[in-house]
């Protein structure tokens, strides 16, 4: 198949899609399709390039150029007014389907998604109403509690809204957090009243909304979740503070134990909670879901991600391999799972 992975965008998260998008681009290569890079929001001169990669065709070589764009984004971002680069929605419509590396805002939040429903294009992931509510903390807390998805207790508050803790009957430590942001960016755990306030500054630079959360003091998991069934649950332990941007890319920064050594029991619950979750949201045909137990094996899902990370330290590429699934066979499959949402 020509197959177009679309990476790079505008977001906090463009380095690591360029990442996911590359690791894809040679995974589905070595599957034997017809695979190229392009960058989402910058695009390619040429329209042969599928004609053109079926003879050769160097993914590092193009990761490259898409890497060194990134130094004239933001001169780029004020004299544009159209996000899709030059010829994107031609090479995508060309394409049998498009593999979304994407991550953040306008790759991750439905909208992307939504143009190319508009445009007759084929994507992998899920539709833009299941990826606009799962990029929003706030709207996936709603649905977790429509679901009975666990979940912890928190407050979904706007710019311009009290932000005093004490009318909402909450106390330290608490976890801010801004509610479109990804790969932790945006999320604070805060003590006092003095971390709080410079946290809300924080967050509410990035958005106008934020999330207030009970802190859950716990072990982290994290379990995919392919064609509505979980994969291996995988657990994830910082050598150092939390499961933060750095610590989630960074390689060797954490332990990440898959299968998790848990029990049956709580395996197959965990598992069941992680089902529900993306199911909550109607994610299809993959998605990730995130989830602290505590010293009482209380069970709280913290978030979905919709369009999980494809990078050499990303988990569902750790947690297929487990059940012997290589990285070209699941990026073939993700392809496969999301073609059949058209049929």
């Amino acid at each position: 198949m020509n197959i177009v992975v679309l990476c790079g965008g505008i977001s906090t998260e463009r380095e690591i899609s360029i990442s996911s998008g590359t690791m894809v681009c040679k995974g589905l290569r070595e599957y034997g399709h017809n695979a190229v890079l392009m960058d989402v929001y910058f695009g390619l001169d040429s329209l042969d390039v599928f004609e053109k990669a079926e003879k050769s065709y160097d993914v590092d070589a193009e990761s490259a150029v898409i890497r060194s764009y990134s130094e004239k984004l933001e001169e780029e971002k004020k004299v544009r007014k159209r996000f899709f680069g030059k010829n994107v929605l031609e090479l995508c419509q060309e394409a049998d389907i498009v593999f979304m590396a994407l991550h953040g805002k306008y790759g991750e939040d439905g909208l992307c998604q939504a143009a190319f429903d508009l445009n007759g294009i084929k994507y992998t992931g899920s539709g833009y109403l299941a990826s606009a509510i799962g990029m929003d903390k706030g709207a996936t807390k709603q649905m977790f509690l429509a679901y009975g998805v666990p979940t912890a207790n928190s407050v979904w508050i706007k710019k311009g809204e009290d932000t005093n803790l004490s009318i909402y009957e909450m106390e330290y430590p608490v976890v801010v957090k801004a509610c479109n942001g990804g790969s932790s960016v945006g999320v604070y755990i805060v003590n006092n009243e003095e971390e709080y306030n410079e946290a809300v500054k924080m967050c509410f630079e990035l958005d106008d909304e934020i999330l207030v959360e009970d802190y859950i003091k716990g072990r982290e998991f994290s379990i995919g979740v392919l064609a509505g069934k979980a994969l291996p649950v995988v657990e994830i332990i910082p050598k150092k503070g939390w499961y933060d941007y750095k610590n989630k890319y960074e390689a060797g920064a954490v332990d990440e134990i898959c299968p998790a050594k848990l029990s049956d029991e709580l395996t197959e619950k965990m598992q069941r909670v992680a089902e529900q979750a993306c199911k909550s949201l109607g994610c299809e045909p993959y998605s990730r879901a995130d989830i602290l137990m505590d010293d009482d094996e209380n069970m709280f899902c913290l978030e979905v991600n919709t369009l999980p990370g494809m990078t050499p330290t990303s988990l569902i590429p750790r947690e297929a391999k487990a059940i012997g699934i290589d990285f070209p066979m699941l990026c073939n499959m993700l392809v496969e799972l999301s073609l059949e949402k058209y049929q």
